[in-house]
């Protein structure tokens, strides 16, 4: 079933990209830079709950499809991908830690499809370092768009102490994931 609800929330956050991006393209004059980070953290804010939320609903409601699992980690990459650009361009995030990990998400869901076209998906399911990977950049991620302190603590130095800590996992994690997908290909083929 394409039209469910968890399916719309999730059209809904693929939605949220151009509005998210809009958001530092208004003019100064309409809206200062704190307020851009603001409606811009409170955008991925928004998005990460119905990321959540589209996966309890389709559980919930047993409105799972092959569809939606196909959509959702979609719209999760786009929206990360996006972020990380943005806050490349906003001098907040390096380029190569914006590279790892987008260049990690591209190979990852390569080799998925691949290893589920060979049946063997369950040697790149995911993992508990791949988890790790997600909290930290899903934690740095709005602590840079945020970018003022709160009670006195930098949010820009946290979240950028965190996405490089994202960065080494998403290093690791990625090589986990290739050594699993190549020792479970080893194992089916044998020697020529």
């Amino acid at each position: 079933m394409y039209i469910n609800i968890p399916n719309i929330l999730t059209w809904g956050r693929i939605a949220l990209i151009p509005v998210f991006i809009g958001v530092y393209y208004l003019p100064d004059a309409w809206v200062g830079m704190a307020h851009k980070n603001m409606l811009a953290t409170t955008i991925f804010a928004a998005a990460a709950i119905t990321d959540w939320l589209d996966g309890y609903l389709a559980r919930v409601l047993k409105q799972a499809s092959a569809f939606g699992a196909f959509l959702d980690p979609v719209a999760d990459k786009l929206m990360v991908a996006a972020s990380l650009v943005m806050l490349v361009q906003l001098n907040r995030v390096d380029m190569i830690v914006s590279i790892i990990i987008i260049g990690r998400e591209i190979t990852i869901s390569a080799l998925r499809e691949w290893m589920a076209r060979e049946g063997r998906s369950a040697s790149v399911a995911v993992a508990t370092i791949g988890k790790l990977k997600t909290a930290a950049q899903m934690v740095a991620i709005p602590m840079l768009l945020f970018d003022a302190p709160v009670r006195g603590v930098g949010m820009a130095f946290v979240g950028s102490i965190l996405i490089y800590v994202a960065a080494a996992l998403t290093l690791w994690s990625m090589g986990y994931y290739l050594h699993h997908a190549m020792a479970g290909l080893a194992k089916n083929t044998g020697p020529a």
